[in-house]
């Protein structure tokens, strides 16, 4: 017998008693796994009798918000689970109880990096998740510079309006959402990246589109079995119109920085991009193009979309109340004439009834069913004695909040002067802290829309800045009206845990006299 018909048959003896052990204890795997205890069972599951989980996933899809708010109604200071738009994935909805506690903890036991990095399919779409140089950027360097740039966004705001949108003399339809876009990323790039570049087509189609594609490459990856995924996903279509982008914007850059990195300490302008490339060189070295060009997109992300969906809301609002037009007017102008005529942050926080018309037109369309995402990395009990096991998302039910009759009086109507009284009835209680509570840009376990806690929204104070002063221009400009003598306001779409307003709805438009 030759040496290697010997090594076969060692090989083939061994087999025979190895292959039996190995189908055994996988066999002990499976039914393991099969009769194991569901970590979650002792938290109640919203939408049980809808069936299986895929039909589940597709109510989910289909109106999240709905399930949202069963739960919520159900469950109201408790805790509950909903099946998620991804398959046999739950999530855990904690009622408004229990955000201060969770926001108590260390991003090393509940992560909204891990949340966002999942949901969104971060090591595919790129997006650059745990890197706080934004943030960081946003707090140390935007929010304290607002008073001294609003100006420069007002001179840009009244330029978009008249660049954007025609003459209106008379009642003129305008398709508002896509002006209103333009608009935003325009005065958004004046801060962004400067006026000349904010401009400039390509960089508002880069700025404009990038959300839109990040989403196109979320649904794609989502659609995809999980384990085909570090496979395949780089390969779909979706993800390299993404990375194309990302070329594109960094060949819109790559001249502007270059350019920059040969200026003097006091030539330098006073816009993000250069507070990013200042903060990123004291804290890594000199960033490339591509690198701060990711930055950037990052912030249209983050930014752009968002300000004008609630700008929209606020529009459809006002359009269907246009009644409200000349209270709030008249607070503007009377504003203005106390602070020479100027729109400073002061000013904008003096216009009051304008802050809580936007507050209630927020509350009643806030972008999603959910908030407060965080992952949870290690295993938590919550102060009822509900355990959360590792690997688990925990949400609020953002929008079902806002609908809650103990919190709001009746809740489903809509009244722009709600935050107002309030905030006047506090102060005359002597209750300052709780009347700033109740402002557009405050954030609280009751309005969740922009976050709660340490990692509440940063750009709010800038976002909050931008919508009041394209408002405002908007009221002090025009008369609006919905469209074909409609009286009742646009509904929303809504799919999945979003709301966004109809895109297609025009509003008419006309010049105030004078």
């Amino acid at each position: 017998m030759s040496r290697s018909t010997a090594l076969v048959d060692l090989f083939s003896n061994k087999l025979s008693v190895v292959l039996p052990t190995i189908a055994v204890l996988l066999g002990a795997l499976f039914v393991r796994a099969l009769f194991a205890a569901d970590p979650l069972s002792h938290i109640p599951e919203v939408g049980r009798e809808l069936g299986s989980n895929e039909k589940r996933r597709q109510a989910f899809l289909a109106n999240a918000k709905a399930l949202y708010r069963d739960g919520y109604q159900k469950f109201k200071d408790g805790v509950f689970q909903i099946v998620t738009s991804k398959a046999n994935t739950s999530v855990v909805v904690v009622a408004p109880r229990y955000l201060d506690e969770l926001k108590k903890l260390p991003d090393s036991i509940i992560s909204m990096e891990d949340a966002v990095a999942q949901s969104l399919h971060a090591k595919y779409t790129k997006l650059p998740v745990g890197d706080n140089t934004v943030a960081h950027t946003i707090k140390s360097s935007l929010n304290p510079a607002l008073p001294h740039l609003n100006q420069e966004l007002l001179d840009e705001v009244e330029q978009s309006f008249l660049a954007e949108l025609p003459p209106c003399d008379d009642w003129t339809p305008i398709r508002f959402h896509g002006k209103l876009l333009r608009i935003v990323a325009r005065v958004s790039g004046r801060v962004f990246v400067g006026p000349e570049l904010g401009r400039d087509e390509g960089y508002l189609d880069a700025a404009i589109n990038y959300t839109v594609e990040v989403m196109n490459a979320r649904r794609a990856i989502d659609r995809m079995q999980p384990w085909k995924r570090p496979f395949l996903a780089w390969r779909l279509p979706e993800v390299k119109r993404l990375d194309e982008r990302f070329r594109q914007a960094t060949a819109i850059l790559r001249p502007i920085v270059e350019a920059r990195m040969r200026l003097g300490p006091d030539e330098r302008p006073n816009d993000m991009l250069q507070w990013l490339m200042d903060d990123s060189q004291a804290k890594f070295g000199k960033q490339s193009s591509a690198r701060l060009a990711q930055m950037q997109l990052a912030l249209s992300f983050a930014s752009i979309h968002t300000t004008t969906m609630t700008g929209t809301n606020a529009l459809y609002d006002l359009a269907a109340h246009p009644e409200l037009a000349t209270e709030l007017r008249q607070e503007i102008v009377s504003v203005l004439a106390a602070n020479n005529g100027i729109m400073s942050t002061h000013a904008l926080q003096a216009m009051k009834k304008l802050d809580s018309f936007l507050k209630e037109s927020l509350r009643l369309h806030p972008p999603g069913a959910s908030s407060f995402q965080r992952k949870v990395r290690q295993p938590i009990t919550l102060s009822t004695g509900e355990n959360i096991p590792a690997g688990v998302v925990i949400e609020a039910a953002a929008h079902a909040v806002t609908r809650d009759p103990r919190i709001f009086d009746d809740p489903e109507e809509f009244r722009p002067l709600r935050f107002y009284e309030m905030r006047q009835r506090y102060r005359e209680e002597g209750s300052v802290d709780q009347a700033a509570r109740n402002q557009f840009v405050s954030v609280s376990s009751n309005a969740l829309s922009f976050g709660y806690g340490r990692h509440a929204c940063p750009g709010r104070f800038f976002a909050a800045n931008e919508i009041k002063l394209i408002v405002a221009t908007c009221i002090l400009l025009y008369d609006v009206r919905l469209a074909g003598g409609a009286t009742e306001r646009y509904k929303n779409f809504e799919f999945g845990t979003s709301s966004i307003p109809d895109p297609s709805k025009e509003l008419v438009f006309r010049r105030v006299a004078g």
